[in-house]
């Protein structure tokens, strides 16, 4: 395998605009457009410039608070999280980061970023939000990418991503899955999102580094590739189960570990023999490890092999 390349740093201050330029020039009659839209939506336009790297025209503004709500597609909020940052907001007597928003044609605003900011204002009361407006509306699908504001785990990743994905379906289902890559981020987190759907306490962790190897973005629509996915959704959970009854099968010999459901993924799994750097099938692996969680041999498992797999069973 041919050593992997440095990828080169760029050369200080050699990329976008200088300070100066950022709002040199006269806006876009896109860009004053949407100044008109947002004055006519009660709320007001702060100033419009351009991003000191793509160039790309924004404009910064108060919107009414009513107006604005997280994408439709987005994870659920978390309210300890709302907590927190209501009770940081309170404390400074502040609202400091702008949240993202694109304008939707019936006058209200999608935030892809925003949500749990949007909240902690609303809890406290307040009437207005200030947001950088964008022109594009594609990028209220940047979710993955633009959200900062709080990790995502697995789950919330999976689940967003796949009601992203039928939401997309709906306004263009002529699109290949594979066009939305960049949005979707991973093909397994579409494959698992499916999964959490069925079952809200499924353990797709244990299943993602199977599925990063085996699971590719799809040539088909989208509509036809989301059957796809439930399909591949199903085997993951027939699977599961055949996991988990293994899992108990170690519980009734004595074994008492957090590490028994990675433990029986590990040993059914075909890829650890595998060598080469190509992408195994889907099917075939999939298939290979429901064969051998069926067959599972609780007796032959000693304690030592499960302490070296992920931490001693418990006394």
């Amino acid at each position: 395998m041919p050593p992997r390349r440095k990828k080169k740093s760029a050369e200080p201050a050699s990329r976008g605009l200088a300070a100066k330029d950022l709002a040199s020039r006269e806006a876009p009659a896109e860009v004053a457009k949407l100044e008109r839209e947002i004055e006519s939506d009660g709320g007001a336009v702060l100033g419009a410039f351009r991003d000191p790297v793509g160039a790309r025209w924004q404009v910064l503004a108060g919107l009414p608070i009513e107006r604005v709500a997280p994408t439709p597609f987005q994870r659920d909020v978390s309210p300890a999280h709302v907590k927190r940052l209501a009770a940081v907001i309170d404390r400074l007597d502040r609202f400091l980061d702008p949240i993202i928003a694109v304008r939707t044609p019936d006058g209200s605003y999608w935030t892809p970023n925003g949500y749990h900011r949007l909240s902690a204002l609303k809890a406290l009361g307040a009437k207005s939000v200030t947001a950088l407006v964008l022109p594009d509306p594609e990028l209220a699908y940047k979710i993955l990418a633009l959200n900062t504001e709080k990790a995502h785990n697995l789950r919330e990743k999976a689940l967003e991503t796949v009601r992203m994905a039928r939401d997309l379906a709906e306004k263009n289902s002529s699109a290949a899955e594979k066009d939305y890559a960049l949005e979707f981020e991973e093909p397994a987190f579409l494959t698992l999102g499916f999964c959490y759907e069925e079952n809200g306490r499924f353990s797709g962790g244990v299943y993602h580094p199977v599925l990063k190897k085996v699971d590719e973005f799809s040539d088909s629509t989208l509509p036809k590739a989301l059957e796809k996915r439930k399909e591949r959704a199903e085997k993951i959970l027939e699977l599961d189960r055949a996991v988990n009854e293994a899992v108990a099968a170690l519980k009734e010999r004595g074994f008492q570990s957090p590490y028994l459901k990675a433990f029986v993924v590990a040993r059914v799994n075909p890829l650890r023999f595998q060598k080469g750097t190509g992408t195994p099938a889907f099917e075939a692996t999939i298939s290979k490890m429901l064969t051998s969680a069926r067959s599972f041999k609780a007796g032959s498992i000693k304690a030592e092999q499960l302490a070296r797999a992920g931490g001693p069973p418990e006394e």
